[in-house]
């Protein structure tokens, strides 16, 4: 008899505890449940992070275009050139411009690629850091809201809104890391 009211007493102790646990997630606005959602695409894009990772990446892009219609420009006034020499030249030492030319072109495209590849490694360079440095605060909202794990909305095939935490995620980063350009593994511009 004594176990079953120790027995009873332990687990009116346990609903108090997680009464209390609901209690405080509630008063800081955090979904209850044992399961949290959060689509890390929109936490990333609406963050202030993601929005300076995006900014960055766009400046760089325009620069790039920018520097390809230049590259454009030029290779099609050599080209205009070399067709308006070949009627005086001799077949040999124009096949011999014109391989050079189109060696030149071959090369400049690989340029470009690896110009372009590289811009897109920077941003999911960014991605990446910015997901480590975020895990700290996510874990602190599940442990603040009693719940066992936090899924991708996007892999979720039903659930309420009432388990989304994008919002206060994206909040709460923002308040801790800002723009993230202070960050020791910022992205080289």
């Amino acid at each position: 008899m004594a176990a079953i009211r120790v027995g009873s007493i332990i687990a009116m102790l346990l609903m108090v505890v997680v009464a209390a646990g609901s209690t405080q997630a509630q008063q800081l606005g955090l979904p209850q449940g044992a399961i949290l959602t959060i689509s890390t695409d929109r936490t990333f894009a609406e963050s202030q992070f993601g929005q300076r990772v995006a900014a960055d990446v766009e400046a760089q892009s325009a620069v790039l275009a920018a520097e390809n219609r230049r590259i454009e420009a030029e290779l099609i006034a050599e080209e205009k050139d070399l067709t308006e020499r070949r009627p005086g030249m001799e077949s040999a030492a124009f096949r011999a411009l014109a391989d050079a030319f189109d060696q030149k072109v071959q090369s400049t495209r690989v340029t470009q690629e690896t110009k372009a590849r590289a811009l897109n490694q920077i941003a999911d360079k960014a991605r990446v850091e910015f997901l480590q440095v975020a895990r700290p605060i996510l874990e602190d909202l599940m442990r603040e809201s009693g719940a066992g794990v936090i899924l991708e909305r996007s892999n979720v095939f039903l659930s309420a809104n009432a388990t989304d935490i994008t919002d206060l995620a994206i909040e709460r980063i923002d308040a801790a890391i800002g723009d993230g350009a202070g960050l020791n593994g910022a992205p080289e511009q």
